[in-house]
């Protein structure tokens, strides 16, 4: 068993996250955990699902994270859904993966 790498995959120009996501918080918080039954890292943001308002907070979340500008964070699968899954451009699994285990060690 990987953990939370399994939400992680190699893209020649960069890596695809899987995500779930949880609107309609108080506060942001990424990540949020992991997911072992949906094999995503979990997100939760303050935007409600509508009017695209959520899509934008997650990339918006992502990018910060990862240090990248929104422009290479896109969500490729999930627009309408609360599972998703982004390309994040110009980076590495690996690097991915050192940022979440801070946060997410042990899972």
């Amino acid at each position: 068993m990987r953990g939370f790498q399994e939400a992680i995959r190699k893209h020649r120009d960069g890596a695809y996250l899987d995500l779930f996501i949880t609107p309609r918080v108080e506060s942001v918080v990424f990540p949020a955990g992991y997911n072992k039954w949906r094999k995503c890292i979990e997100i939760k943001i303050n935007s409600p699902a509508k009017e695209n308002k959520a899509n934008k907070e997650v990339i918006k979340t992502i990018a910060n994270f990862v240090e990248k500008p929104v422009e290479n964070v896109y969500i490729i699968s999930g627009m309408k859904n609360r599972s998703k899954t982004v390309f994040i451009k110009g980076i590495s699994p690996d690097n991915i993966s050192e940022r979440l285990k801070e946060f997410l060690n042990g899972l």
